[in-house]
């Protein structure tokens, strides 16, 4: 297979397996009492504007972005942007484990790729500030996200698999 083709095709399992980390974020979200539906919890924020507390990590960086660049992004687009961050950060993860697939088996790429993305997640992130270092959050903390990063590793190579297998006889 082509180097584009896993590239390609490791977006789309990254898409699969970013939907199936939110909805294990979902389900622990409403075990702890939330409310919404998944759609609402998905697709909006509490947060008022990108300066909020309550401002999703992806936002903050797609606010960035789009500073460094000089495109202006209205506080009424928290939601939008953490969306479109964090989808595209899915699939660009997903892109990275389809590449790695080319050397590795797609489970061991898709596990390797979950890992990776949640290390250097608190890497890059504890380092603009967007998160506290690494050494600042509890062992529950850090399971539960490391954990969902597992479920997306598992759920790219799996889906990336499903996308690569050709039809037998």
């Amino acid at each position: 297979m082509s180097i584009w083709r896993s590239a390609t095709r490791g977006a789309a399992a990254g898409l699969v397996a970013t939907l199936a980390m939110d909805i294990l974020w979902y389900r622990r979200h409403r075990a702890d009492g939330g409310e919404p539906g998944f759609a609402a919890w998905e697709f909006t924020s509490s947060a008022t504007g990108f300066d909020d507390d309550a401002t999703p990590a992806p936002a903050k960086i797609g606010k960035g972005i789009a500073d460094a660049v000089g495109f202006d992004v209205p506080d009424s687009a928290v939601a939008a942007t953490s969306n479109v961050v964090h989808w595209a950060t899915g699939a660009g993860w997903g892109s990275a484990a389809g590449l790695a697939a080319t050397a590795l088996q797609p489970a061991a790429a898709g596990m390797l790729t979950g890992m990776t993305a949640w290390g250097t997640s608190y890497a890059a992130l504890g380092a603009t500030g967007i998160y506290e270092p690494i050494t600042s959050y509890d062992r529950e903390t850090l399971w539960k996200d490391l954990s969902a990063h597992l479920v997306y590793g598992l759920a790219t190579g799996a889906a990336f698999r499903l996308l690569t297998s050709r039809k037998r006889g």
